[in-house]
């Protein structure tokens, strides 16, 4: 509870900063108070981890959770989906009524939707109309609905993970790409986080985490003027980038759910240097 009291003066603070993010922050916010609640939910988490083949999986570099082949029961993600829909309906009340509509009716497979965040170039379902805000907001809650679930999966195994060493640039729980990380002032290393289940790994700070490039030559940060804490550090090798929150200056922490979305900026600046 502590730590979403500090996200959301936080995100109060950036939206006096920043007003032009506060729509997304806004709803952020309500994300946030629906995720403390979806929490609370039984301790027992609906993925299924043997843990006798962690070691082996944490070697082959393969997470714990398999979403291709892997089953689990999909009702509790989708009541907090439908719940986030309602975040939703305030600003698209049609189409929102509508989504919920066609996935009680059967129209709509949250499972198929669910499963297609994980492998966007599958057949799974998944609505035709993308280009709006609705639906970039649905791809948001999609993420989200699991996320409760898999931080159950992320406390219970994580520090096994950090000691058994994963040296992968995607998600030792999910199997996810990072958008963000950080490197904190405890101990100066990159870390970087998945924002589908939130959890944190050390990763080299010299080496690309998308296609493990560690030529010092070909992997460049840029940061903005004035604003030091935070950076983007590209690869030219891939021409892929990750956004980093530099915490060695403030000795803060950071909540990097908020930060994802008040470092909009620096997307768009990677985007337009021709990163991805």
């Amino acid at each position: 509870m502590a730590n979403m009291l500090g996200a959301l003066k936080t995100i109060e603070q950036y939206k006096s900063d920043s007003p032009h993010y506060s729509e997304l922050l806004d709803i952020l916010a309500e994300l946030l108070i629906l995720r403390e609640e979806y929490r609370k939910t039984a301790d027992k988490t609906i993925f299924q981890v043997d843990d006798h083949l962690i070691p082996q999986k944490v070697a082959g570099g393969l997470p714990l959770i398999d979403f291709f082949s892997g089953k689990f029961d999909v009702s509790v993600p989708q009541n907090y989906f439908l719940r986030l829909l309602d975040i939703a309906e305030k600003r698209s009340p049609e189409k929102a009524q509508e989504m919920v509509a066609q996935l009680h009716d059967g129209v709509l497979d949250f499972e198929k939707m669910v499963r297609h965040t994980f492998d966007p170039l599958s057949e799974e379902e998944f609505p035709d109309e993308k280009d709006d805000d609705f639906f970039d907001l649905v791809e948001l809650f999609l993420e989200e609905s699991l996320r409760p679930e898999l931080e159950k999966v992320a406390h219970q195994y994580g520090d096994r993970i950090s000691k058994l060493g994963w040296n992968e640039g995607y998600c030792p729980i999910c199997g996810k790409e990072p958008k963000i990380g950080e490197i904190k002032a405890s101990d100066g290393r990159r870390y970087l986080f998945c924002n589908q289940c939130g959890f944190e790994w050390h990763y080299r700070r010299v080496k690309c985490p998308f296609c493990g490039n560690e030529e010092q030559q070909a992997l460049a940060y840029f940061t903005i003027e004035g604003d030091e804490r935070y950076r983007v550090d590209v690869c030219n090798v891939c021409k892929r980038y990750i956004k980093i929150v530099d915490l060695r200056d403030t000795e803060q922490e950071a909540n990097l759910d908020v930060e994802d979305i008040a470092t909009l900026h620096l997307d768009m600046l990677a985007y337009e240097e021709g990163y991805s």
